[in-house]
């Protein structure tokens, strides 16, 4: 397999003046930091409860807690996804239906291998069985017409709360909430259109509890806050942008974590995996917690993840996150393998150049895993790409990834519209979406694809350029400024985490692990030396000069902190050794 590119490095442009003006309350460093990530006004940095959006200014809200209470005494379903937005909504509404005494609340999630994704009728008749009179689903359902007509048809009434984009038609639900769907005459008013399916669950709740409070049940408008930690966990790991409003949810979420107030699955998830909760960061929930759960549904059933977030037993939270933690590395194992299939598909396209869109496909491939290996194929390719895996009846179903600039779901849509039948359903976001398509039509679809990309983005960046935010001041290289950083997000999906670039003097090199490298640097223009982690970069051994782009990190061990660069990228300047 040959070696991946090295990747150009772009400095982030700066602020105007008047904006860092605006920030001049802060250390220098970090307000440059929040201006060039969009912040013109320390209020934005405001991340109290009280600052959210109203709860009241999201449309169809008020008409979905009317239809919640008037199931106050019957049975409700909630029907949820098997990703980790999915699982945390689930859990999370179950919770705060039970706490605000609805006594006949259950759950259901579609295993994706029998009935794919979202309210299908298939899944509703399944949950018929149980006699409920509301299906209310949480991360699906915005496309799921059918559904919500044999729901219907059956006497059961649908709430449906998404965050997925809509299509021309919308299901014919008793109530949505949808922060992609506005009103018909006047203007939205809801100021926070990146909500996860968690985040918006979180928001039905909220308006429950509060309708709730003023009916007469006290302290039932501060129940949902209690479950602020899977609210942050599923706005993370659903990669959704991190404005304002959902910074609040997250580090809210997270101050809950680290002071022992979490749900025990969390802190089963966090220990089993070796983090201290009381430090947790919002990477630990994206790139430790998020996996674990993920990886039910990719490969079993989610309903294991949904249980260790429900229960509030330690011991069984702990059984629960050993199950996932072994699921996980069954996971890991599966990929790797899908992973090395993809990339020498890939090396091959690229000897003859790359597509604008690159589609995969291997008939072996594991279709719970095609959205991990899109994003691998992207991260090594640098644009959309596709990843397809073998489903019933001669169809394929695929994962789509981009890049910044291009909007997959879109681009979905314009294959679509360009081909009527092609796409069997289709449905996402701007960075990820789903898809289905026949077996046969998989040529046809990628050269459509890629023609569609050209024609909507002709502009498109596919250089892979890492965005840096320039030179670190070799004074800024300790811990304290690491511990600011730290504590300066939360960081996430469009509002980066620090990356730096810089020249340093290599002075020691290790390989750890099964394919790290350990590095101590020197800044070439500071004094002292630093560690530095280098993941997944074994291979090509360093000397002399190098250019690093890195993030600077607090590392802990054996409860010592201490500052340590994690290397992004390593650019050999002198003295290449092969």
């Amino acid at each position: 397999m040959r070696a991946i590119k090295e990747r150009p490095l772009k400095i982030r442009p700066l602020a105007d003046s008047s904006t860092l003006a605006a920030l001049d309350s802060l250390d220098p460093l970090l307000a440059r930091l929040y201006a060039t990530r969009g912040i013109t006004a320390a209020a934005q940095l405001e991340l109290s409860l009280q600052s959210l959006a109203p709860v009241g200014s999201l449309h169809g809200i008020e008409r979905a807690v009317e239809v919640l209470l008037a199931c106050r005494g019957r049975r409700i379903v909630v029907v949820g996804d098997f990703d980790v937005d999915g699982a945390t909504s689930t859990a999370l509404v179950v919770r705060c239906l039970r706490d605000f005494g609805f006594a006949d609340v259950d759950y259901l999630v579609p295993n994706r291998f029998e009935y794919g994704y979202g309210l299908t009728p298939e899944i509703v008749r399944v949950a018929a069985q149980s006699s409920p009179s509301l299906l209310l689903t949480v991360d699906n359902g915005i496309s799921s017409i059918d559904g919500v007509a044999e729901s219907r048809r059956l006497g059961i009434d649908v709430l449906i709360t998404d965050h997925h984009l809509p299509g021309r038609e919308l299901p014919a639900a008793t109530a949505i909430v949808n922060p992609h769907v506005k009103p018909d005459r006047e203007e939205a008013t809801f100021t926070s259109p990146h909500l996860a399916g968690v985040g918006v669950a979180f928001y039905l709740m909220a308006a429950l509890g509060n309708a709730l409070q003023q009916d007469g049940a006290a302290g039932a408008a501060k129940i949902p806050a209690r479950y602020l930690d899977l609210v942050a966990l599923g706005t993370v790991a659903d990669v959704v942008r991190l404005d304002q409003n959902n910074r609040i949810l997250v580090m809210q979420g997270l101050r809950r974590i680290r002071a022992g107030k979490c749900v025990a699955g969390i802190e089963a998830l966090l220990t089993a995996s070796g983090r201290h909760p009381e430090c947790a960061s919002s990477a630990d929930l994206g790139f430790v917690v998020g996996p674990r759960l993920n990886a039910a549904g990719r490969l079993e059933d989610m309903s294991v993840g949904i249980e260790c977030l429900l229960t509030d037993d330690p011991a069984e939270a702990l059984r629960g996150a050993g199950i996932l933690d072994g699921i996980n590395r069954e996971r890991r194992e599966i990929e790797a393998s899908m992973r090395d299939q993809a990339f020498s598909f890939v090396d091959r396209m690229d000897d003859a150049g790359l597509p604008a869109c690159v589609c995969v496909y291997e008939e072996s491939w594991h279709q719970g895993v095609v959205g991990l290996i899109a994003s691998r194929v992207r991260e090594r390719c640098h644009r959309p790409a596709i990843a397809f895996a073998r489903e019933q009846d001669g169809q394929l179903k695929g994962s789509a990834r981009s890049v910044p600039g291009i909007h997959i779901r879109d681009l979905l849509e314009a294959v679509a519209t360009a081909r009527p039948g092609l796409v069997a359903k289709f449905g996402g976001h701007a960075m990820a979406a789903g898809l289905s398509i026949a077996a046969h039509d998989l040529r046809e679809f990628s050269k459509l694809a890629c023609e569609q990309l050209s024609r909507l983005y002709p502009q498109a960046d596919f250089s892979g350029a890492l965005v840096t935010d320039g030179d670190l001041p070799p004074a800024a290289m300790n811990l304290n400024f690491a511990r600011i950083l730290r504590d300066a997000g939360p960081w996430g999906a469009g509002f980066p985490e620090p990356l730096w670039s810089g020249e340093f003097e290599l002075v020691e090199q290790r390989t750890v692990g099964e394919n790290h490298l350990k590095l101590k640097v020197r800044p070439l223009r500071g004094s002292g030396y630093l560690d530095a982690i280098a993941f997944n970069q074994a291979g090509s051994a360093h000397r002399g000069t190098v250019r690093l782009a890195y993030r600077l990190d607090v590392n802990e061990w054996r409860g010592v902190e201490s500052p340590q660069l994690v290397v992004e990228q390593i650019s050999n300047l002198t003295h290449q050794v092969a």
